[in-house]
């Protein structure tokens, strides 16, 4: 998502950043560029209009055009008015004193929001809530047995209307804020229908929902792939239900990302949260500040740390022994740990994507999961003895490992090379290589780097 308005907007900057002294005629060549880049991400006219107006009316101020730094005066413009574009603040879903909270998820048929809800459900959880999701969604053919599904790969209860209430959402809404209050669950999450498209029966039986359980929040789901779509079904939601804010999901995808920089600024409804992924942990807060710098290749580190930090390492993960490290005792268990530490973080990809820049030097097919996953096939091919000493790797050992592991000699020697290559890093920066479940949350710390 926003890959190719990135890379556009940095083009853009690059020229600006090049030029010592800059002229209205330069300012105003960088917003036709900025201009066409985001209306070729999707994003409305209206919204883009607006933005290049306030953009070039700050671009051109005598403390721009006077400036030792002109090119970087206006990136900052920009980052400032994209932020304001995505929320400016972050805006928090703030759960009352209500026993149970009622969340009710709203949105159309593939926008992801029976996964929305499961995710929500997996991330209250984890904040020491005790939820419970209601299967809602009694049109479409399996969607009942789909969050039994997820429920279960969770351990998150789940409540199906049974009876003279299976096929009726009401009740089944109405009969599970009652199950929670019964079972001293404290979060109901309310599956609602979708549709292909909004008509009068969705809307009503949504209305009917929220008038039977008087819902603490209203979420709607937002398939952010759907460009203007999306936008447009929003402020139809919003005028009948008048949802409190916004689950963006799918962001992940190849779509240009127009959505979730009109949504704001047409609906006046906050994005809440973000999801990029299908792994329960994907959803996250959504950071207005955070996804401006990533949209202008500033990358995101503070998500970095914080994903590095919340990973929940398995119990087999031993801690970095620092000491070790230091003597550049780094063996391919070591490694294995730290590339499964990198799965855990969203893949290499993830990863990449959140560091300055977004990976843009790094040639195409360079770094990819396919890749880690050679490398560990490659290791698992080894004896335990070979893991700890490699220097016992001779030919003949390599041959077979490159045979057990379906890769090829060359590749195996390429792996050495990165491996003795890591084997330096780890001895000069052994220090900084976490401190363990003593020194940050989440357990074992992750090594500086590997060199792909």
């Amino acid at each position: 998502m926003f890959d190719s308005l990135a890379n556009r907007l940095q083009d853009v900057f690059t020229k600006l950043n090049r030029k010592g002294i800059l002229s209205e005629a330069d300012v105003d060549a960088a917003m036709r560029e900025i201009r066409l880049a985001l209306l070729e991400a999707d994003v409305n006219f209206k919204v883009v209009k607006a933005f290049i107006a306030r953009v070039r009316e700050r671009a051109v101020g005598a403390d721009v055009m006077n400036s030792l730094t002109p090119g970087q005066q206006v990136v900052k413009i920009v980052l400032d008015e994209l932020t304001k574009l995505l929320g400016e603040t972050p805006t928090r879903m703030v759960l009352s004193s209500r026993m149970p909270n009622v969340i009710m998820m709203v949105g159309l048929q593939g926008s992801g929001k029976t996964t929305a809800t499961s995710k929500l459900a997996w991330r209250l959880r984890k904040q020491g809530k005790r939820p419970l999701m209601v299967a809602c969604d009694v049109h479409r053919p399996a969607a009942i047995d789909q969050l039994e599904a997820l429920g279960r790969e969770l351990q998150i209860p789940v409540y199906r209307g049974e009876g003279a209430s299976a096929g009726d959402a009401v009740a089944t809404a109405a009969e599970g804020v009652r199950h929670a209050i019964d079972n001293m669950l404290d979060v109901v999450i309310v599956d609602t229908a979708g549709r292909l498209h909004i008509d009068e029966e969705m809307m009503s039986e949504a209305t009917a929902i929220k008038q039977a359980v008087k819902p603490d929040q209203i979420l709607m789901v937002v398939d952010a792939m759907t460009g203007q779509d999306a936008v447009n079904v929003t402020a139809e939601f919003s005028k009948i239900l008048d949802f409190d804010g916004l689950i963006m999901s799918k962001l992940d995808g190849d779509a240009r990302g127009g959505a979730a920089l009109s949504i704001r600024e047409v609906t006046g409804k906050p994005i809440l949260f973000a999801s990029e992924g299908e792994k329960p942990s994907s959803l996250d807060e959504f950071h207005p500040d955070r996804m401006a710098k990533r949209i202008l290749g500033m990358g995101d580190v503070v998500s970095l740390i914080e994903t590095a930090m919340d990973t929940e390492l398995e119990d087999e993960i031993a801690e970095w022994d620092e000491e070790r490290l230091k003597k550049g005792q780094f063996t391919f268990d070591d490694f294995l740990k730290s590339i499964k530490q990198m799965r855990k973080m969203g893949g290499i990809g993830a990863i990449l994507k959140m560091l300055p820049g977004g990976g843009t030097g790094i040639p195409d097919g360079a770094i990819d999961d396919k890749q880690i996953a050679r490398m560990e096939a490659i290791i698992f091919s080894m004896t335990p003895k070979e893991r700890v000493n490699p220097k016992l790797l001779n030919g003949s050992r390599r041959a077979r490992i490159a045979a057990g592991s379906g890769t090829t000699v060359v590749e195996v020697n390429r792996l050495m090379k990165q491996f003795t290559e890591a084997q330096k890093m780890m001895k000069q920066f052994g220090g900084m290589s976490g401190k363990g479940k003593k020194g940050r949350r989440g357990g074992g710390g992750m090594p500086p780097g590997l060199p792909f």
